[in-house]
């Protein structure tokens, strides 16, 4: 409501609508920073040790749930509101991601929680918006050349192949470099809790922008730099002065970003796409996510006891697919990448009704869900707990 009252409509203290060009490029910006900022904070969070079956929800999450969802949402596009099959792979790509930055509240709180529901919900947020982007690059392709036989080789060679690989190799390789440096600086001259804080920016910046220059995906990168810094440091206090630092920033930009996004919102184009923008909000957050949610963790198992996951974990794995700015750095990008016209329109009022819905809708439902499942999921789970640390793993 605030952001309404600064737009156009009150006091007109925000107007990015005063040139679209102009709209989508601040917007990818500030977006752009809001989420490396959130999956670096997502990375420091996670103190477990990587492997199939200690990542095995995460895998799931993202290797079926992700696909699974930009496919239903396609569908939805193609055969329930008329777009063509780029358009409409654009919008699954651009809705599927869960949001790192507004689903803090069902995220790890910190590096001691050892819970499933919380560290799949984080690592889905830390990983999902850099490995929905194959799928927001293979439709812009398709919206400039709908004969895919003239780009689709190198999409899967450059796109999805190599950008995959470059955003993991350079977020390993520029994190251990900073924490190398970081650590030669430190026998010279102990930093003080500024210095660290500047040295937390100064990862996620310089993994970012050298990552973007080979043309990886920087918001892989970033989060992998945020799980590597996390195990550099044999003080465990070093990672933890950066964590509290970064989430400081994190809801700071998650406060602008929302304030942004109600600059933008106008009622009469709200209006005349509600009918579409609700039935895919419907479908989206009582089918298609909940539904792909209990495909993809069928036979589950918990790492820490090996017993079949609780079937109210899933459901909430379900429920809990937020959407945010993520999906607002998508649509921007888009925009500054081809998409134009009608079904720009159309996208981009879908996104926003939809990502108004969810900070709405789970924003009220998420406190009570998560005390609720504390309390009668989380505490009747056996008494076994996940090491919290590393070393307690090996």
């Amino acid at each position: 409501m605030v952001g309404i009252f600064l737009g156009p409509y009150a006091f007109g203290l925000i107007n990015l609508r005063a040139a679209e060009t102009f709209n989508a490029e601040v917007l990818e910006r500030i977006t752009e920073l809001v989420v490396i900022i959130s999956v670096f904070s997502c990375g420091l969070k996670i103190v477990r040790p990587l492997g199939l079956r200690t990542w095995n929800i995460t895998i799931r999450l993202i290797a079926l749930l992700m696909p699974i969802s930009i496919f239903a949402i396609a569908l939805v596009g193609k055969y329930i509101l008329g777009m063509d099959w780029a358009g409409a792979i654009l919008l699954g790509a651009i809705l599927a991601p869960t949001d790192p930055v507004l689903a803090s509240e069902v995220q790890l709180t910190d590096v001691k929680d050892r819970d499933e529901l919380r560290f799949g919900l984080t690592s889905e947020g830390g990983l999902n918006d850099a490995l929905a982007f194959p799928f927001v690059y293979f439709a812009i392709h398709a919206l400039k050349d709908n004969n895919w036989n003239n780009w689709l080789k190198n999409w899967v060679l450059v796109d999805l192949i190599w950008a995959i690989l470059a955003g993991i190799v350079m977020g390993i390789i520029i994190a251990r470099a900073v924490v190398w440096v970081d650590r030669k600086i430190q026998r010279v001259r102990p930093a003080d809790s500024l210095m660290e804080d500047f040295v937390a920016l100064g990862t996620i910046l310089l993994t970012y922008s050298l990552t973007e220059i080979v043309n990886g995906y920087g918001f892989l990168a970033v989060f992998v730099a945020g799980l590597v810094v996390q195990r550099s440091y044999r003080n465990p206090e070093k990672p933890l002065a950066q964590l509290e630092f970064i989430e400081r920033i994190e809801k700071l930009l998650e406060i602008g970003t929302i304030l942004v996004l109600g600059t933008i919102l106008l009622v009469e184009p709200m209006v005349n796409y509600a009918v579409q923008s609700l039935i895919v909000t419907v479908l989206l957050f009582l089918v298609i996510r909940p539904l792909g949610t209990w495909v993809s963790t069928i036979g589950m198992r918990s790492p820490d006891s090996n017993r079949k996951t609780d079937g109210r974990t899933r459901l909430l794995l379900g429920w809990f697919g937020i959407r945010g700015v993520g999906s607002l750095y998508y649509l921007a990008y888009a925009f500054g990448n081809g998409l134009k016209g009608e079904l720009g329109e159309q996208i981009a009022w879908i996104t926003y009704t939809v990502i108004v819905i969810s900070v709405i809708i789970h924003g009220v439902s998420s406190t009570p869900l998560m005390n609720w499942y504390e309390r009668d999921v989380a505490a009747k789970k056996p008494k076994k707990q996940m090491p919290a640390t590393i070393d307690e793993f090996e």
